[in-house]
């Protein structure tokens, strides 16, 4: 097996499609087999194959008369590896077909061996043919029917757009520790490391590269003085304007990036607390808030619950509340396959309770920051909404370009950023 990336890239997408694992989770095992350049040629396979499914397997269909299931099912997926390598990629045609042809044996497929080399040989032969029979959206556009005909609803002027930025391969945004250095001392580090800063967004400084480099070559990394965090992410901490002297909660808070960037923005913080129902995840902030050399209280806890709590309110609340993420899905394309479209009413309430029960936390006059990694208005704006009419004392602070709009939502790509949500509120 970790002899073939081809073979160790459709066991992974099997079990992200069949098994309902995250790629997050799936890929690491993976690539903990290969080394060097193989780990990202992996990433790559991966990654494409969950991004275009729909359209892969539209291909395979046309190729294949019966569909391979049970044990066989795994080499469905080595076809898919194929086909995506063919149709996306610099890989030689007859590479291509010879290393996926070869990852039949370490799958166990060896007898399907002639079968996925005619298929493939196959797809070549017909590959520029251009077809007249219209084609699904749930195809043309890769994305589930169900969530376009969602973006279609919420955003009728600009749903075709939305669908083709999360088709896109995300950029890399960068966040300076402004502990350790002024971001323009920074700009100058990245400059003699030969590393080109496309722009520099106004309001948080975030840093968008022209293009991804390994985290291994960004200068002081592994010290502390820089982080990867989207940004869209970083306009939280600004947002959120944490004051000298005040008591913050960072709810949902893993895997720490947000908690970090209160932190290096404001150092004179009374007290820093971190919560997150997933202990495994907690971990992470305390790793992110070690790297940086900074500290808050980490507890696991749950946020629809106060059974945590010391009783003592806060001046300021991040709500990062758990969502759909389906604003992120050019970073995670298997959201489009994991999430169903039953999951967003569940998340609605899940995110209601938590509002409700953080709100009871937050001091008279205290600010509440709600944030989701979401487009969907059902999590974002009409949540807002429903809660303004059942909180007497709360107020929407405009943070918006129109005053007519609750809230701000960023769409995917908007100014080079991932799909995010903010409301910020005050407690009367």
């Amino acid at each position: 097996m970790s002899s073939n990336i081809r073979a160790l890239a459709a066991k992974c997408c099997f079990q992200v499609v069949e098994k309902g694992r995250s790629l997050a989770d799936e890929l690491p095992k993976q690539q903990e087999k290969v080394e060097g350049k193989d780990k990202g040629l992996l990433q790559e396979l991966c990654y494409g194959v969950i991004r275009y499914l729909p359209e892969l397997e539209y291909d395979v269909r046309e190729l294949i008369a019966k569909p391979l299931t049970g044990k066989q099912r795994v080499a469905h997926f080595l076809i898919l590896v194929g086909i995506y390598q063919l149709k996306y990629t610099r890989i030689p045609d007859h590479a291509a077909v010879g290393e996926t042809v070869n990852g039949a044996k370490p799958l166990k497929q060896l007898h399907l061996k002639a079968m996925i080399n005619g298929v493939l040989r196959n797809f070549l032969r017909n590959k520029d043919k251009v077809s007249d029979k219209p084609l699904p959206d749930a195809i043309k556009f890769n994305h589930p029917s169900w969530f376009i005909k969602k973006i279609q609803h919420g955003y009728p002027e600009d749903w075709q757009k939305i669908l083709t930025a999360n088709m896109q391969k995300p950029p890399m945004w960068l966040r300076v520790n402004q502990h350790k250095n002024t971001v323009d001392a920074y700009q100058e580090k990245l400059a003699a490391a030969e590393i080109a800063v496309s722009k520099q967004d106004e309001f948080s400084k975030a840093l968008l590269l022209t293009r991804a480099v390994d985290v291994n070559k960004l200068p002081g990394f592994f010290d502390g003085e820089v982080s990867i965090q989207d940004g869209a992410a970083q306009q939280a901490a600004v947002l959120l304007n944490s004051q000298a002297g005040e008591n913050i909660l960072d709810c949902c808070a893993a895997p720490g990036g947000k908690t970090c960037h209160i932190l290096e923005l404001q150092p004179k913080l009374k007290a820093m607390t971190a919560i997150d129902v997933d202990e495994e995840r907690l971990a992470r902030v305390e790793d992110n808030l070690s790297r940086l050399g900074l500290s808050a209280k980490t507890i696991a806890g749950d946020a629809g619950s106060d059974s945590w709590w010391d009783g003592q309110q806060f001046d300021r609340i991040l709500l990062d509340a758990p969502c759909s993420g389906t604003g992120v899905i050019r970073r995670h394309p298997d959201i489009k396959w994991l999430r169903k479209a039953s999951d967003i009413d569940t998340l609605v309430i899940l995110q209601q309770q938590i509002l409700k029960n953080v709100w009871s936390l937050l001091k008279p006059g205290g600010t509440l920051l709600y944030a989701t990694c979401s487009i969907l208005p059902q999590e974002n704006k009409e949540q807002i909404q429903r809660f303004l009419l059942d909180q007497q004392d709360a107020s929407l602070v405009n943070i918006a370009q129109s005053q007519q709009e609750i809230g701000w939502q960023i769409l995917p790509d908007e100014q080079g950023m991932d799909g995010f949500y903010y409301a910020k509120l005050i407690k009367k």
